[in-house]
């Protein structure tokens, strides 16, 4: 798609902090979109993209400073789209969609993010569906726990069924969230369990499931993917599982099968929009379960940016303006790289090996090390800030970090 096929209604981006944000702006302004960018902090990477038409800081997140804003925008423009990256900021229009004027924010239902959001719901969706879900015990007390623990399986994975609803709770009893921690014995177990007693809640205990992070991307609307993508980890932070710091794309020949259940999913959920389903995927026994979905502009976007995949702009047209874009499909065998985070990751890996908490991660430092330097000479690597026709994003990053470390 070119500029002069693009209306001419602007877009407002909301979030621009992060890779995210700056994927979705740099996509929608190469397609001609006119952006007006949101965020909450002068220092946002996303303020100093070429792409951005008009640059607003509004200190105040989700507040009313941030209604009346929007409002304006309504008047000045017209009836205006609006696109967002978290899950707080989804939440927050969701509850004020009357009240922003003519300004209307691209949203999944409201019954379908809640279902998204718990882990819990959306296995034992997967599971009707035919997907392979983990093996997952949901404690109601630390005495359930103390019940089972000799008789589970061990390594075990636990991780918080609404990680949104249960860190504010955290937070207040001045306990850290862990995004994942793994128990190599029913000791471990119940240590794990027992720090959480204050707050009453207790983390899904989920089977082991060894593999890479298999991600699959799908624009849904009205039951139907009329966009797909796909990519696998090459490297995460926590090197143990967390999110892609190397991430390559994947052709869309391959995992069919896995695509049509992903799909069903989501129509199951009756999810409309943006949408990743993420698996950890075995190559050695091919076999794929659910970790979760992601029902938003992933952290991973850049990738799908660089390979063409058009789901900012499919969101903007489809849900925005009830136009259907024609693009090519996306590029395969792109591979795309965050090298501040990776540094970080080798450090890890090289020299605070004790840190790394899953017990079967396979250590190859020397061999991590290599792919790290080679990836700079090889011709289809991508970057998730860098881009030669939008450099001042990276510099604002760089001079964020130098600005942190004094």
């Amino acid at each position: 798609m070119n500029s002069t096929s693009m209306p001419e209604t602007p877009c407002i981006v909301l979030g621009l902090e992060t890779q995210i944000g700056l994927g979705i702006v740099r996509e929608l302004g190469r397609a001609g979109v006119k952006v007006l960018g949101i965020t909450h902090s002068a220092n946002a990477i996303g303020l100093r993209s070429r792409y951005l038409t008009r640059a607003i800081v509004v200190e105040q997140p989700r507040s009313k400073e941030l209604i009346d804003c929007l409002v304006r925008l309504g008047e000045e423009f017209g009836e205006i789209c609006l696109l967002t990256v978290s899950e707080v900021n989804l939440n927050w229009l969701l509850e004020n969609r009357t009240r922003l004027g003519k300004v209307r924010p691209i949203l999944p239902r409201q019954e379908a993010i809640g279902v998204v959001l718990d882990k819990q719901k959306t296995l034992a969706i997967a599971q009707s569906v035919g997907i392979n879900v983990p093996r997952t015990i949901d404690p109601e007390s630390f005495e359930s726990v103390k019940a089972v623990a000799s008789q589970l399986a061990y390594p075990l994975v636990l991780k918080w069924k609404d990680p949104n609803l249960v860190g504010p709770l955290l937070s207040k009893h001045g306990i850290s969230f862990e995004k994942a921690e793994y128990a190599l014995s029913a000791g471990s177990l119940l240590n794990i369990c027992r720090r959480y007693e204050p707050i009453g809640m207790w983390p899904l205990i989920q089977e082991y499931c060894p593999g890479v992070g298999l991600g699959q991307f799908f624009y849904m609307h009205e039951g139907q993917a009329l966009r797909r993508f796909q990519h696998v980890r090459v490297a995460e932070w926590p090197p143990e599982g967390g999110f892609s710091s190397v991430c390559d794309s994947v052709p869309l020949n391959q995992h069919t099968a896995l695509q049509e259940q992903s799909i069903n999913l989501l129509r199951a959920i009756r999810w409309e929009g943006v949408a990743m389903v993420e698996y950890r995927f075995d190559p050695v026994t091919k076999r794929a379960v659910l970790m979760e979905i992601n029902g938003r502009f992933w952290g991973s976007f850049p990738l799908a940016v660089h390979c063409n995949a058009g789901f900012a702009v499919f969101a903007y047209m489809v849900q925005g303006l009830g136009k259907h874009p024609q693009l090519d499909d996306p590029l395969g065998n792109i591979r795309c790289r965050m090298v501040g985070t990776e540094l970080k990751r080798l450090v890890r890996i090289v020299f605070q090996r004790s840190k790394i908490r899953d017990p079967l991660f396979k250590l190859a430092p020397a061999r991590e090390v290599l792919r790290f330097v080679a990836d700079f000479f090889r011709p289809r690597v991508r970057y998730y800030l860098w881009a030669a026709d939008d450099p001042a994003p990276f510099f604002a990053d760089l001079a964020n970090a130098l600005q942190h470390k004094n």
